[in-house]
């Protein structure tokens, strides 16, 4: 049978499977999993049809546990139902999970296996969520690549709704969820000639229905509950039978020979891998060289992992076997061995074959790349004659010893295989262009093809490596690309910093530099070790000027159309007049939601892009060229330093997979000193602001939205400025009391800057203009003069906007992206409570800029004091935050009875003064913060006690300080998935502080709608526009009375957002903090150095209200926001999340841009009417 070819990741592949099976999805957004809902959501909006005649209801839940229930009770009533989740998201189902088996219902789970998160988190792929499942009574389904989960992920359907158990479908998160392929892919007749029809009549009339009542769900007790237990033993029985059954019809329909446990290698090898997943591949091409090579090894691909069929396996091991490795892609600590691993074990000695040596072993981890040269050295290992009993791979362990050795193995890729690899920067469109190239290549050519997207820990703005492989023979290839024909470097600050990129060329090679440099510029960057490469391989070298390009053009940042038609144009893959057609037509498709403008510029930047390109002469010295100095001496506190010569800088090179164990071994509970992020020194920034100091007005409003701290004022003595760099910038200070004291200086470091320009909107004369990063450069020692030698001037420092900003950012160079909102929040609250700050961080977008390993922007003041920053999980954060608040206080408590009896009986007066006094200002943030300085010196000048409370005081001395306690996270947490906990800790009446950075969308998750989402909104899973207003979440706090609430904008009222943190702060209860913050997400026109605009537009338009509701005031409610000026729809359609829905639904946008714009009225009527009742 014939099935049409398309180029797709392998959530798509699984998405188009469930859909024909599925009536009912019931979904909650979680990486990597959530382009499956994404895809069936959209699909349904547009009318696709599953093979049933009908389209797919979906419902976005509040919670990957909401979601899990709603498919429990949908299938309850008798209707075929799906969810797709990950991670920590599959452990919140796993009691319904429980239910459903015990139930019998035909579930099926589209799992992205991805790693849970323990000493840390990662997004990225491993199966130890799927493992942690294996008891709930689902049975599972493994594949291991984009083909097998379009072939195999129909089984786990037909077999659910045949065998009545419900089915875990699952593949490698990213390795196999993300990575593009051209598959064959299923008809829907064909799936539904295999369906069962009396077995889907069956189960409907099983559906609770009150024209046939019955009960289900009820409690047994203890003389029964053990034998109805035992009484679905028989459905799991049949249920491998029925998965061969299925994947026989499969393999007679399509040719293939999928089985319970697939052999592939020599028939009589002695050395065999047992595994599952994306690693098989891999397997596959060593076993390949190894057998023509004249070994005899093999692999048993395990497909059916529950129920295990141990028979099925042992017959799929040659006879000939003498040693097994059993590969696990989890952890199980303190186990005799991983999951996978004791099944085998198990299944042997049953079956009495103890003739067998099996060793188990651990490898990918959080996504580490399995490359070849660890399944060589598995291989190797067997030939031992005692090899480990357990091991690992793809790292070196140099603390507990079980890697094993790896060496530079042989290019084990299909024949003729080009293989291509591009470094680009988060956000400039790199990853986008190379999925538009490979669907190009893969649609529109008979190559085989394969993409898979390499990212770091940043959002926007971080690094990002596209693996393209395309030939004339199948790709089953899932590592990454380390020998390429051509290699791309679109970020020039790569150069600079000596990435090893180069290095990945193929002798003959392509290396193709993005720049503004001249020959001589580029000989000058490029360092000796790059040099020596290229000229030794005969590397092709190639630069292109697309940064001014794009620039001219009007695409601003936005390069990467240029850059892929070069690409195109230099590979030759297809003539180059079909290329540029294609990525035209591509373009299209990608950006007409963005307007046809945005598709125009694409088309200039597709034509300029063909010729753009110089080829450069590479000099003969370059062959000889020497290594210069190496780089100066870190400074700094030396925890932090080592921390940063040993795991940052080398993971900053993204080559934190040369990393030892040793490395980690300061940090193996997760923990990580504060203040790296200012080593980091990006330079990503095009261009960045230079600042006049002959027109500032010295308002300090730049440093106020700078979302990454790297534009600060200062104030200088005059030996101070006398010390400083010759090229310092210093005028006299205007006004305040600085004026006649001190010099007044805007210091602004080039390297740490986005090159966002929000500060250049926001300048009231125009003192700030966005230069090229080289042109001010030389202002990065100013500002580490500054920062390093200027001392902060506390006369200066107030709650003004002026005056916050002379206070040091405890939030700095962070991973956000350009013109972020949250941040520039964030960092606020620092410079007002930093040094005395507990944060509790939801998982999110403030997490993942907030929280990566070894590169913390949260930093320390002079005195090593700073945010306590902790992250635990998505939907628990209040509750976390609360604990964190109630460990602290329990602590300071029992110590404050400690320093009454001192205040009530001691005798030194000096100590019975610092005592009392502190005592005093106990609940007083900003004074208890000296009086207990103050009270800590007098005991310290005269300790003369060794009694227990004197020691138990000064041991715990740390705790005394009143602190600030913050719960951050997005509207995703705060609105939906934890509004549980929020409400829980609100109520508490604890002193405690909420900050909700309010995006109106999962921005961490890749854009889902949540219940901040407004009407008209287009989001994933919201495909046609959001039908329902937003939750208003401030109301529903304000209920309390005892609760400060404020809503916030900064762009739009500077002075009301610093008033309500500070009166937040000050309420002895607890408070929430609503903040408007413009998102990526949101396509705004201009881009986001628009954000502190936007926020402006928001609030005179009546879209955004800003209020504050404070217990403690006479007048509790303050109704910030004027009467709206008019503009609604003119700001709806500035907004491509809004503008979009005009040209996808047209009739519906007019209808739901009306609703919202009359909600918005009301709303505000609203707000008048609570306004008149407070006053």
């Amino acid at each position: 049978m014939a099935r049409k070819l398309v180029t797709m990741d392998g959530n798509n592949a699984a998405a188009h499977v469930s859909y024909a099976f599925t009536e009912v999805a019931a979904i909650y957004p979680i990486t990597p999993s959530s382009p499956m809902a994404d895809l069936v959501d959209q699909w349904a909006a547009a009318g696709r049809k599953n093979i049933f005649g009908t389209k797919v209801r979906v419902q976005e839940m509040q919670a990957e546990s909401g979601a899990a229930g709603a498919v429990h009770g949908s299938l309850n009533a008798g209707a075929l139902t799906t969810t797709y989740t990950a991670s920590q998201g599959l452990l919140l189902m796993i009691p319904n999970m429980y239910k459903m088996a015990g139930e019998l219902l035909p579930a099926v789970f589209h799992v992205t296996a991805r790693a849970l998160a323990s000493h840390t988190l990662s997004i990225f792929g491993d199966q130890s969520d799927v493992m942690a499942c294996r008891q709930t009574g689902f049975a599972m389904l493994a594949e291991g690549n984009v083909q097998e989960v379009m072939d195999l992920s129909p089984v786990a359907h037909l077999a659910a709704i045949k065998g009545r158990v419900p089915f875990l479908n699952f593949f490698d998160g990213f390795r196999t969820s993300h990575e593009i392929q051209k598959i064959a892919v299923w008809d829907y007749d064909d799936l539904a000639e295999m369906v069962d029809m009396d077995a889907v009549n069956a189960f409907r009339q099983r559906g609770l229905n009150p024209q046939h009542p019955q009960m289900r769900g009820s409690h047994e007790n203890g003389d029964i509950f053990f034998q109805n237990r035992e009484a679905s033993n028989k459905y799991y029985d049949a249920v491998p039978d029925l998965v061969e059954e299925y994947m026989g019809k499969i393999n007679a329909k399509i040719g293939t020979n999928y089985q319970l446990f697939n052999y592939y290698g020599a028939p009589d090898a002695d050395r065999v891998i047992i595994s599952m997943g994306s690693i098989c591949d891999v397997a596959e091409e060593v076993i390949d060289y190894l057998n023509a090579h004249g070994e005899k090894v093999g692999l048993v691909k395990v497909r059916l992992y529950r129920p295990f069929r141990a028979d099925k396996l042992i017959a799929a091991i040659p006879a000939t076997c003498k040693k097994i490795a059993v590969l696990d892609r989890t952890k199980e600590p303190g186990a005799q061995g991983e999951p996978l691993y004791l099944d085998v074990v198990t299944a042997l000695a049953n079956a009495g074959r103890n003739d067998i040596v099996v060793t188990g072993g651990r490898y990918g981890l959080g996504s580490k790349d399995t490359p070849p040269s660890s399944v060589f050295a598995v291989y190797e290992e067997l030939k031992r004659d005692t090899p480990k009993r357990q091991f690992t791979i793809g790292i070196v362990d140099d603390v507990t010893n079980l890697s094993l050795p790896e060496t530079d193995a042989p290019d084990t890729s299909p024949e003729g295989t080009i293989a291509c690899k591009f470094w680009g920067l988060g956000g400039d469109g790199t990853v986008g262009a190379n999925k538009n190239s490979i669907k190009i290549i893969g649609d529109h050519t008979d190559k085989y093809v394969q993409a898979y997207f390499q990212y770091d820990s940043k959002k926007t703005g971080g690094v990002t490596i596209s693996h393209l492989r395309f030939g004339d023979h199948e790709i089953k290839s899932p590592y990454y690309i380390n020998k390429a024909d051509f290699v791309a470097c679109h970020n020039p600050s790569y150069i600079t910093k000596g990435f090893k990129m180069v290095q990945d060329v193929k002798p003959g090679g392509v290396f193709m530099i993005n720049c503004e440099w001249t020959p001589e510029e580029l000989s000058h960057h490029l360092d000796a070790s790059a040099k020596r490469y290229i000229a030794k391989n005969n590397i092709q070298l190639y630069t292109i000027n697309a940064i001014d390009l794009a620039i001219k053009i009007g695409m601003g940042k936005r390069n990467n159309t240029i850059l892929q038609s070069a690409f195109f144009s230099l590979a030759k893959i297809m003539p180059e007049e079909d290329a540029i057609r294609y990525m035209k037509e591509k373009a299209k498709a990608s950006y007409m939601k963005k307007g046809e403008d945005v598709v125009e510029m694409n088309y200039k930047a597709i034509d300029l892009g063909a010729t753009a390109y110089v080829k450069i002469d590479v000099p003969a010295d370059w062959a000889n060229a020497v290594d210069e100095a190496p780089a100066k001496e870190l400074t700094g506190r030396p925890a932090t330093v080592k921390m940063v010569r040993d795991i940052l800088t080398p993971v900053d090179k993204m080559d934190g997979d040369s990393l030892p164990v040793s490395a980690f071994v300061d940090h193996a509970d997760g923990t990580f000193e504060l203040g790296a992020s200012a080593y980091e020194k990006r330079g990503v920034a095009v261009s960045v602001p230079e600042w006049d100091s002959t027109k500032c007005i010295q308002c300090n409003q730049c440093a106020y939205v700078c979302p990454h701290a790297t534009i600060r004022p200062f104030a200088l003595t005059a030996d101070e400025l006398a010390a400083a760099p010759a090229q310092t910038k210093a005028v006299d200070f205007k006004v305040g009391a600085g004026k006649g004291v001190y010099k007044f200086s805007m210091a602004i470091s080039p390297l740490d800057c986005m090159g966002c320009g929000v500060c250049t909107h926001v300048c009231p004369v125009g003192a700030l203009t966005m230069q090229p990063l080289e042109s001010q450069e030389d202002q990065q020692p100013v500002f580490d003069y500054m920062v390093a030698k200027v001392a902060e001037k506390k006369e200066l420092q107030d709650f003004t906007v002026k005056g916050s900003q002379f206070r040091q950012p405890m939030l700095e160079f962070s991973g956000s992206c350009a013109g972020c909102a949250e941040t520039s929040y964030a960092r606020l609250v620092t410079q007002l409570f930093g040094d005395h700050m507990m944060i509790s961080n939801a998982t999110g977008c403030s997490s993942i800029w907030g929280g990566p390993a070894a590169t913390s922007p949260y930093t320390v003041n002079k005195e090593g004091k700073g945010p306590a920053w902790a992250n635990s999980l998505f939907e628990d954060n209040a509750e976390h935050g609360l604990g964190m608040y109630l460990g602290q206080k329990k602590i300071r408590d029992d110590l404050a009875e400690d320093i009454r009896y001192i205040a009530e009986n001691g005798k030194d007066p000096a100590k019975v003064a610092a005592a009392k006094k502190y005592l005093e200002t106990y609940n007083d943030g900003e004074a208890n913060q000296t009086a207990t300085a103050e009270f800590l010196a007098v005991m310290e000048a005269k300790p003369a006690c060794d009694c227990e409370r004197y020691q138990r005081i000064m041991t715990n001395k740390d705790f005394l300080n009143k602190k600030s306690c913050w719960i951050f996270g997005g509207d995703g947490w705060a609105y939906d998935i934890g509004f549980g906990g929020v409400d829980h800790v609100l109520a508490s009446g604890k002193d405690v502080n909420v900050f909700v950075f309010d995006t109106e969308v999962y921005s961490n998750t890749g854009g889902q709608a949540s219940k901040a989402s407004n009407i008209g909104q287009v989001a994933q899973f919201a495909a046609a526009g959001k039908e329902i207003k937003s939750k208003s979440l401030a109301e529903i706090a304000m209920t309390y009375g005892y609760v400060y609430v404020a809503q916030i904008a900064m762009g739009a009222n500077k002075v009301q957002t610093l008033k309500a943190i500070a009166e937040a702060e000050a309420h002895k209860g607890p408070s929430l903090i609503i903040a408007y913050s413009p998102c990526e997400m949101h396509s705004i026109k201009g881009g986001m150095e628009n954000c502190q605009k936007e926020m402006e537009k928001a609030v005179k338009c009546g879209y955004w209200n800003l209020f504050r509701f404070n217990p403690d005031a006479e007048k509790p409610f303050t109704l910030d926001s004027k009467e709206p000026a008019g503009g609604y729809q003119e700001f709806l359609m500035n907004e491509a999340r809004y503008s979009r829905l005009t040209r996808e639904f047209p009739e519906r946008a007019t209808k739901l841009f009306a609703a919202s714009e009359e909600n918005a009225k009301e709303r505000y009527e609203h707000l008048l009417k609570l306004k008149a009742l407070y006053e």
